[in-house]
């Protein structure tokens, strides 16, 4: 077999060790152990534990704090500014939620926005953060330049993720957590190490060439913005990606576009930076700021039944809501462990040896 399934609780004790072992407090370790299991368990490995020795790569190379001073720059009573002091992303990203639903609960609606930061992991887990309270969450972040805007050749945007997650009554929430490219970099790495080809439409080549070969990324090629092609509406995509850049980036004080630093070896960025680090942006939402929560709960549950009951197509599964195929995982996963591919396992040994980290991969 080419994967093993390990335990998820196993799993995250796992990964809290080995950033406890690199010199990060436990409460750090336990958050960014908490995130990149979440991406397990929810069935997105390129965002999972596959990102371990690029995140301490960083680390090892100055790029990273593992325990940063997270500070507030700015607030009001519903909007905030922190600066991350270039810390693992993961744990200034849950900080700023946490306060974006605390001032939410007060004055009903929040924004908070990010700067000096690093990569996050999954989007969605800190908007799930503000469903679990019955409010509407949302987040988004800007990435390493890896993404051309349509008709461009050069590197100007990130995968730029938005997650929104919107609770119901009966049912799980609705967690639209997408990258706005047709892909994350993540998988394309994924394909590269199983020499497999990728579909056509996922990147160009350094010369703006449709190509099927993953490798071409790290050649100098560039992702295609959600959409693929321009008679795909591609320019939907790179739009929406320049959103989220703007309200990570510019909004805040961050790097933006093809400044923001880039956190991967193959990804060479020789700009001077115009803003502090990586960026992101958290919003809480209460319900009753517009209507009574519970009906609102009651109509988001017929809102799910309505469209799991549309009509499918023949031989077609039944439609599935945003967040429906993460939750089927979870549970799935949960029960029967967290299928663990054997060349990331093999990925993270070295890691594992000079540590000192108990090994629980069984291979």
């Amino acid at each position: 077999m080419n994967e093993i399934r390990i335990n998820y609780y196993k799993l995250l004790t796992f990964v809290e060790d080995i950033f406890i072992k690199c010199g990060c407090k436990q409460e750090n370790a336990r958050i960014i152990a908490e995130v990149l299991t979440e991406a397990e368990l929810r069935g997105i490995p390129s965002h999972g534990i596959v990102r371990i020795p690029e995140y301490l790569d960083m680390y090892y190379k100055g790029k990273i704090k593992l325990n940063p001073e997270i500070k507030i720059l700015k607030e009001t009573n519903t909007t905030v500014t922190i600066d991350a002091d270039c810390g693992y992303g993961m744990i200034a990203a849950k900080k700023a939620m946490e306060i974006t639903i605390d001032k939410a609960k007060k004055n009903y609606i929040c924004q908070t926005v990010v700067i000096n930061s690093t990569h996050f992991g999954i989007a969605g887990y800190y908007s799930l953060m503000a469903a679990k309270k019955k409010m509407i969450g949302i987040c988004g972040t800007n990435a390493n330049p890896i993404v051309c805007p349509t008709f461009g050749v050069e590197r100007m945007l990130g995968t730029n993720p938005i997650a929104v997650a919107i609770p119901a009554k009966s049912y799980q929430p609705f967690v639209a957590d997408f990258a706005t490219t047709p892909v994350a970099r993540g998988k394309i790495d994924l394909y590269e190490r199983e020499n497999k080809k990728i579909p056509k439409g996922w990147i160009v080549d350094k010369y703006g060439n449709d190509t099927d070969n993953p490798s071409a990324l790290k050649e100098g090629g560039c992702l295609l913005p959600l959409g693929s092609y321009y008679e795909l509406a591609n320019y939907k995509g790179y739009c929406l990606s320049a959103i989220i850049d703007i309200f990570s980036g510019v909004l805040g004080g961050a790097n933006f576009g093809p400044f923001v630093p880039s956190q991967i070896e193959y990804i060479k960025n020789s700009r001077a930076p115009v803003g502090k680090g990586i960026g992101h942006f958290f919003i809480a939402i209460r319900i009753d700021a517009f209507r009574c929560e519970s009906e609102f709960l009651d109509d988001m549950d017929l809102w799910i039944y309505t469209f799991k009951n549309t009509k499918h197509a023949d031989n077609k599964p039944q439609v599935l809501i945003p967040g429906e195929p993460e939750y089927i995982n979870t549970i799935n996963n949960l029960k029967n462990g967290i299928p663990i591919k054997k060349e990331t396992i093999n990925k993270l040994l070295p890691y594992i040896n000079k540590l000192n980290v108990e090994n629980i991969f069984d291979i």
